[in-house]
């Protein structure tokens, strides 16, 4: 990471140098040097270009975190065809394979779960009998307090047993007090918490075992239990990319927006200026600088400096 920061701050600087001649005068090894190159590549930090002696221009943080964006929101668009697409299929198959109306698991790999209560009763079932992680999905879940706290005596007996949790919310749910209330009890009981800004379905994974997902057709009260490898596979899959573009809320890291300062460090981040550069536009020193910046990532549950900007991105701080 070092390396990498140290390169992305040559080629801002001076991008006509070729690059042979560049990692002599840092004084790296082809191994550092072309590693280095690897992770901006992979940050969408570098772009091609015949205009520089380099062959690559660094663009600013705040145009890698716009592109990043515009990635996303394609790739999400994909996703959101093939959620479709396996929910048809997961449709086709019940309905072609499975009794109407079963209730009960005949040794198949799906079937229906019918009324709240045995919903509930499946779920805490789920939570005794959980090993190693439970995935799960909330979008347009029941926000009242009763159902609130029904989850969190779910949630905390999977924790008690050492079980990994984690759960993506949407980040509107999160301005309805009770629904901040539950996440923050549960984050403090070790349950990792992160938001989007949107969700395409409910869903709940136990391991690699089972999953749980809106019945076809969207049946009230009715859920499909899954045990099918490819479907679990593909709900694994689907929660992992929700995982991954979510972030954690500035409102459980207890600063629901920054101040001034940190917000116009998030700008000249932003712009790609260095600790030195920020330090002597804002008349301050690095040290501070530098804890602004951890301040920063660690407010917004970022793990580098370039994360720290995607998130802020995402919550319209920069």
């Amino acid at each position: 990471m070092e390396h990498s920061t140290a390169l992305y701050r040559r080629l801002r600087t001076d991008p006509s140098r070729p690059l042979p001649e560049l990692r002599s005068e840092l004084g790296w090894d082809e191994a550092e040097f072309d590693t280095a190159l690897g992770e901006l590549r992979q940050l969408g930090l570098l772009r091609p270009t015949p205009a520089t002696g380099s062959g690559l221009t660094a663009v600013s943080v705040a145009t890698a975190v716009r592109h990043l964006l515009a990635d996303a929101d394609g790739h999400l668009a994909d996703l959101f065809t093939a959620v479709r697409r396996t929910r048809d299929t997961v449709e086709h198959l019940h309905t072609r394979y499975l009794p109407a109306q079963t209730d009960t698991d005949d040794g198949g790999t799906r079937h229906l779960v019918h009324g709240a209560d045995r919903i509930a009763a499946l779920l805490e079932d789920a939570a005794h009998s959980a090993r190693t992680e439970v995935l799960s999905l909330r979008p347009g879940q029941d926000h009242s307090r009763t159902a609130l706290d029904g989850k969190l005596a779910r949630e905390r007996i999977a924790l008690a047993h050492g079980v990994r949790l984690r759960t993506v919310y949407p980040a509107a749910a999160l301005h309805h007090p009770d629904v901040l209330d539950h996440v923050q009890r549960l984050t403090g009981a070790g349950a990792g918490i992160r938001v989007a800004h949107t969700l395409p379905l409910w869903l709940i994974a136990v391991d690699s075992t089972m999953a749980v997902l809106p019945a076809p057709g969207g049946a009230p009260d009715t859920a499909l239990v899954v045990r099918d490898e490819a479907v679990l596979a593909v709900v694994r899959e689907l929660f992992e990319y929700f995982w991954t573009a979510a972030w954690v809320p500035p409102d459980l890291l207890g600063r629901p927006v920054p101040d001034d300062r940190h917000r116009e460090v998030l700008r000249l981040l932003a712009a790609g200026l260095t600790d030195q550069a920020i330090a002597r536009k804002l008349e301050i020193s690095e040290r501070t600088v530098r804890r602004l910046v951890s301040d920063l990532t660690t407010d917004l549950g970022a793990q580098s400096r370039f994360q720290a900007g995607v998130h802020a991105a995402r919550l319209g701080w920069i």
